[in-house]
């Protein structure tokens, strides 16, 4: 049976959500709003922290977080919002590992994604993919492009799972929730 694109990430949060250290932050998380909102129902809602929209904050805080013991799933609905946050990506989360010489690394799960053309395409401003870029300023962050269903949970598992203080970007693609 094939896998549904949507199930899987579904399946991927659910996973995640059971984990004790585990927080998921940003927009649209404890209330709807995005597609990625649909995919965070079977998450208890003390795990949801729902921010305004303030993307630099939102990874300052995610920093914080991890520094602090959890593994923050830090969501942006789409890469144009993630470049807000990229001082606090580039300069800080990468870095972490070569500045705290791999000891004590905290590690951040960021989920972002490549914004929908169908049904409605809308332009530049909201469905840009910014990962080669990413993969070419960061060098301790694990990118991860989810193209196919079955990779999406084993991926989810590797980032939560890593025991080397990485930190991941797991790369979803919108128009794949209703055609994969």
């Amino acid at each position: 049976m094939k896998k549904k694109y949507f199930e899987e990430i579904k399946k991927a949060m659910t996973f995640l959500g059971k984990k004790k250290n585990t927080i998921f932050i940003g927009q649209a998380v404890e209330v709807p709003g995005t597609a990625m909102s649909n995919t965070l129902v079977n998450i208890n809602k003390k795990k949801l922290l729902e921010l305004p929209v303030a993307e630099e904050m939102q990874m300052g805080i995610t920093l914080g977080l991890a520094m602090n013991g959890h593994v923050p799933i830090s969501i942006f609905p789409r890469w144009n919002f993630l470049l807000m946050a990229t001082d606090q990506i580039v300069n800080h989360l990468d870095k972490m590992p070569i500045l705290f010489n791999g000891k004590n690394l905290p590690k951040v799960i960021i989920r972002v994604s490549v914004g929908s053309e169908n049904p409605i395409d809308p332009k530049c401003q909201h469905k840009g993919n910014f990962s080669d870029a990413f993969r070419l300023m960061c060098k301790t962050i694990n990118i991860v492009d989810l193209i196919e269903p079955k990779d999406i949970v084993p991926a989810y598992e590797e980032a939560l799972n890593r025991k080397d203080g990485v930190s991941s970007i797991l790369v979803e693609y919108a128009d794949f929730l209703k055609t994969k």
